[in-house]
């Protein structure tokens, strides 16, 4: 019985860092705790110790293994070498399933998993977790990227978007999508619903994440500058690794805030919350930050901007996001919740409150595998 069956199961992506990342782990451990075999393919060229430490700690749900190989992040020739290499890696493994995140590995995965499915059912899943959807569609590079999108829906057997918004604006720019498409969204374990509270020398402000412009890390050293020009100037730490630190580092000595901001790399999420005691998220762009859900789970206070799936995770408090890109209005956002302690921890306990039963890990993962499970029992005729 299909019920009953044990899937080979291989997650492919090109960057195992963030969000994305955390998000691919999670289903790693859910789906090996239900008894089926995972395996993980994903770029050798990103990440630092600290996301070889985390690739290593899955090792024990890994019974498929875990391969990293050289995936360039922009289309060039290696990436025909690197299908070639991707194929090589999976066809040995006989993957039932073959779920590939992000644009970079939803491009590699469906073409081998098409490849391998000549001579045996493969079922193709696609999660963008935004991707190439974040590309204007108006440029061409989005032209050309939702083009692509657009073809690659012919060897997809679902979609599955993290946030209805990213599943409505796939439909927006791609267009509405050939093959289905389904929202699952992503989910904590109740342990990450265990308040924190702030190191004793814990800073005014924190950002963790990537450290890119889409994130808004220059939005949030503009406001901290603004801050500072003010009777409450702040402080502020900045955790995460990426292409613009050096700039972002020499953008906090040009503005002479070398004693208000300091820096920290990649550090595991809990332990990182203990070095603010407010969590700002500056994004322009997002799908479903997981960084959201972590800080609103763990009652810290939170600045976050009205974008992508934040919104639906603020739910009722959805009007006290501040607009993306605004270094004014994140700064006035920022000193209000300085302002007042005690509000600002009341709110936190709200918004916890708020999705403490709407974001589950066990849901998010037992939902996977029904969708996996429908997909082949109907690509083997039994359903």
């Amino acid at each position: 019985m299909i019920d009953d069956e044990v899937l080979r199961i291989v997650h492919l992506v090109r960057s195992p860092i963030g969000g994305i990342f955390r998000h691919i782990a999670d289903l790693i451990v859910a789906q090996s705790a239900a008894g089926h075999q995972v395996g993980l393919v994903c770029d050798s060229l990103t990440g630092g110790p600290f996301e070889a430490a985390r690739i290593e700690s899955l090792a024990p749900h890994l019974a498929l293994g875990s391969v990293r190989l050289p995936i360039a992040r922009q289309i060039g020739p290696s990436d025909m070498r690197a299908i070639s290499r991707v194929r090589d890696i999976l066809e040995p493994l006989k993957p039932d399933i073959v779920h590939c995140h992000g644009a970079k590995g939803g491009a590699f995965g469906r073409v081998v998993g098409t490849w391998l499915g000549r001579s045996r059912p493969v079922a193709r899943f696609y999660a963008p977790h935004g991707g190439s959807l974040h590309y204007d569609p108006k440029s061409i590079a989005g032209r050309f990227f939702f083009q692509i999108e657009r073809a690659l829906e012919r060897l997809t057997e679902s979609l599955v978007h993290v946030s209805a918004y990213e599943q409505q604006t796939y439909a927006n720019v791609v267009g509405r999508p050939r093959c289905p498409a389904i929202v699952i969204r992503n989910g904590l374990r109740p342990d990450e619903f265990e308040p924190i509270e702030p190191a004793e020398d814990a800073r005014d402000f924190l950002y963790m994440g990537m450290l890119r412009d889409l994130k808004g890390v220059d939005v949030f050293i503009e406001a901290i500058a603004i801050l500072a020009q003010s009777d409450r100037p702040a402080t502020a730490m900045i955790v995460g690794d990426g292409p613009d630190e050096e700039r972002y580092r020499a953008m906090v000595i040009e503005k002479n805030l070398g004693r208000l901001v300091s820096f920290q790399p990649s550090t595991p999420t809990r332990e990182a919350f203990r070095l603010g005691r407010t969590l700002v998220v500056p994004s322009r762009a997002e799908s479903m930050p997981y960084v959201v859900l972590e800080a609103i789970a763990a009652r810290l206070p939170i600045v976050a901007t009205r974008v992508g799936g934040i919104p639906e995770i603020f739910g009722p408090y959805a009007d006290e996001l501040a607009p993306p890109g605004d270094p004014r209005a994140l700064a006035a956002a920022m000193a209000a919740s300085a302002a007042d302690r005690n509000a600002a921890l009341a709110a936190a306990e709200s918004r916890r409150r708020h999705i403490s039963s709407e974001f589950s890990l066990s849901e998010m993962s037992s939902r996977i595998e029904s969708v996996y499970r429908m997909t082949i029992a109907r690509m083997r005729g039994r359903g």
